[in-house]
């Protein structure tokens, strides 16, 4: 199974810039969206139910239109669909897509960003810790997969500049740990298991040219509890996929 995931940065506009040709030529059994901006209803049909794909869920914030927002397009149909978090508190802002399939629960998940004030920080850790616990209790019957753009960078390789931004939300101590404690529960940073090296980024800037100059961030993952690890045929990185300030990431599992 392949498995895409990527924060459009607003749907409507992705479609714009060569989106079409890229989702129907991409070879996924999923793909999964972040950022989308919009609801199912303000996007053409043919576009929000593209027939390259059979199955089509979309999540809109309820909190404010134009806002957050998740879709995944899909071939396998899955078991059962779910949206958010336990906790309601996770529940109003379209970030969180669950589909089940038979080996394993697949996640699609836009984590929040923290660089508004410390309340969205907080926000954004207590979101962590109820996904973790979420996927602890779902891991109890099958393994997990996740995917999406978890706004945080975990190490100094994964970012061009560290020290400049060792004080800006997204490479907080905080945060960095709470990916170390991720880790520390069983979780696989699958890009890293091919590829340990740096300058491997998913986000670049609008500004200072920062594409061009690959001064970047990786901060859009795959995880897979560690039940899955000997499952993943490859995982990697498409920064030459323009359209958006983040670039697509992929995993391939034999289930």
């Amino acid at each position: 199974m392949i498995i895409y995931s990527w924060n459009v940065n607003g749907y409507r506009a992705v479609l714009k810039k060569d989106f079409r040709s890229w989702l129907d030529g991409c070879g996924a059994d999923v793909v999964m969206l972040q950022e989308t901006k919009a609801e199912k209803d303000q996007v053409p049909h043919k576009h929000s139910e593209p027939d390259s794909f059979s199955h089509h869920y979309w999540n809109s914030s309820q909190k404010k239109k134009g806002y957050s927002g998740t879709c995944c397009f899909c071939n396998p149909e899955p078991l059962a669909v779910f949206t958010g978090l336990p906790d309601e508190r996770y529940r109003n802002e379209g970030r969180v897509q669950h589909l089940e399939y038979p080996d394993f629960h697949l996640f699609n998940i836009y984590f929040p960003n923290g660089q508004m004030s410390d309340e969205r920080l907080e926000f954004k850790m207590g979101f962590y810790d109820c996904f973790l616990e979420h996927a602890q209790e779902l891991r109890k019957t099958k393994p997990i997969v996740v995917g999406g753009d978890f706004n945080t960078a975990h190490t100094e390789i994964d970012l061009k500049n560290p020290k400049s931004n060792a004080e800006r939300s997204g490479f907080l101590p905080i945060e960095r740990a709470w990916i170390d404690k991720f880790i520390e529960h069983g979780y696989v940073d699958t890009f890293r298991m091919f590829e340990p090296g740096p300058h491997h980024y998913t986000w670049w800037s609008y500004r200072f040219n920062a594409r061009q100059n690959n001064a970047g961030w990786r901060i859009d993952y795959f995880f897979v509890s560690e039940e899955l690890k000997k499952k993943v045929k490859r995982a990697w990185i498409e920064p030459e996929v323009q359209g958006s300030d983040h670039c697509p990431i992929g995993i391939e599992l034999d289930v």
